[in-house]
């Protein structure tokens, strides 16, 4: 009897590894204590937002180094692609005004 308890349990494995591919695939940005910004960490797939924010805050915050967590799923990031970096950035180059080098930040005003 001990054989087929052996023989189910590879299988239940396998089902409960399936149902976890077949959740959505998120994306997990973290800020740490030091940041004044998130930063990309990492990817996890997870049933819906609070039990990806659950599963971030096990994987990616172990040594309690984050302060805030964002999850987003991965279908709805857009981002350019590498070939279009002319058309998105180059023409930056041509617009000096958008250059902070004509006036100067107060010290009042603090990161930017």
């Amino acid at each position: 009897m001990s054989t087929r308890k052996q023989a189910a349990q590879p299988a239940a494995g396998a089902s409960a590894a399936k149902a976890l591919k077949d959740w959505p695939l998120w994306e997990v940005f973290v800020r740490s204590k030091q940041g004044l910004e998130h930063k990309h960490c990492g990817s996890l797939h997870a049933a819906d937002a609070t039990h990806a924010l659950q599963m971030a805050r096990d994987v990616y915050t172990r040594r309690q180094e984050g302060v805030s967590i964002w999850v987003v799923p991965s279908h709805l990031i857009s981002a350019s692609e590498p070939d279009d970096k002319a058309e998105f950035f180059e023409p930056a180059d041509d617009k000096i005004y958008r250059h902070p080098t004509f006036y100067e930040i107060p010290d009042e005003v603090g990161h930017m």
